[in-house]
């Protein structure tokens, strides 16, 4: 099943959380309402909102109560982009003008900050001070991530654990949570809520791969940012550390990174990118994702077998081999 039917067997709670969204961040000043909907208008996969409502089947759906997980995830996943785009200096993202280039750069960090908020008031709404404590601890290693990934910037010394610690923080922990927390919502049982976390982290941990992957092939039309942006900004990703792990390949391509942050036009981000596209690096990522979509597989298949587990199967494959 395609990405697409699993979102047409949610179209209707599906349009009724998209329909919230927009209500969150409506109403308290005109600017921070048109920023904040800008950014939610430019789209997104919406795949935490799919992953909440998904874990809800297996106890007591109530879209009414999940719409409390459901928008207040999609929001933290919004903010934190408004806040990449600002560190990153990106002009585009999903093909659209980014808040930081439509506006500037402190109405994109407040438009971050409001999103925030408007997420943990519509939290608040479920009254489970678990729930809260899960996402408030969530959001502060993703926060962790952040400065770890700006620390890290041209960093080619940097280990694969410290690359992976980051990318739990900075993705997998949202998508695990999310799952989770869909469960916990809907009075699932403490099993079940394990499960699902363990699925959405290890799904999480591929996503994430697969970014840094599409961002070494794919096209500003499929990507919706020019390819070799992290490579711009410093974010030295998976597939480059393994590049760089390969020994007659080392040296010319740490040339060239290091020509890349001196910015005098000694090193060139297409050729960067074509050693690390020929290197062994990028089966080696391939293999890693793989290995977390397997994990992520396991888990599902010790939950009930229902249509929610088979869609949740199948995000899995999506996300393992997606080309956007």
């Amino acid at each position: 099943m395609k990405l697409l039917d699993i979102f047409g067997a949610l179209k209707k709670d599906m349009d009724f959380i998209e329909r919230q969204l927009y209500r969150s961040i409506d109403g308290d000043d005109d600017l921070l309402s048109e920023t904040s909907l800008h950014l939610l208008k430019a789209g997104g996969k919406r795949l935490r909102p799919v992953f909440v409502l998904l874990a809800g089947k297996f106890g007591n759906y109530d879209l009414q109560r999940l719409q409390y997980i459901a928008v207040p995830l999609e929001l933290i996943h919004s903010a934190s982009l408004v806040h990449d785009d600002v560190i990153d200096d990106a002009d585009t993202r999903r093909g659209k003008a980014t808040v930081k280039s439509k506006w500037d750069n402190r109405i994109a960090m407040y438009t971050g900050d409001y999103i925030y908020a408007k997420a943990l008031m519509q939290v608040s709404e479920l009254g489970n001070p678990y729930i809260h404590r899960i996402l408030a601890k969530a959001m502060v290693q993703m926060s962790i991530g952040e400065m770890e990934q700006i620390r890290d910037f041209f960093n080619t010394e940097q280990s694969v654990r410290n690359y992976l610690l980051r990318i739990r923080r900075k993705t997998a922990l949202l998508i695990a949570i999310s799952c989770q927390l869909g469960a916990m919502a809907a009075d699932a049982p403490a099993k079940v809520s394990a499960l699902l976390y363990r699925y959405g982290y290890n799904v999480g941990m591929a996503f994430q791969i697969r970014d840094d992957l599409l961002d070494l092939f794919g096209t500003e039309k499929t990507i919706g940012k020019p390819p070799g942006s992290d490579m711009r900004q410093g974010n030295i990703t998976l597939p480059v550390l393994f590049a760089l792990q390969e020994p007659d390949l080392r040296e010319p391509l740490l040339r060239e990174i290091r020509g890349i942050q001196a910015g005098d036009g000694s090193g060139d981000v297409s050729r960067a990118i074509e050693m690390i596209r020929t290197s062994p690096g990028i089966g080696k990522a391939e293999a890693l994702a793989d290995r977390y979509i397997a994990k992520a597989l396991a888990a599902l298949q010790q939950l009930p077998d229902t249509s929610a587990r088979s869609h949740l199967h199948d995000i899995a494959e999506f996300v393992n081999k997606r080309s956007y």
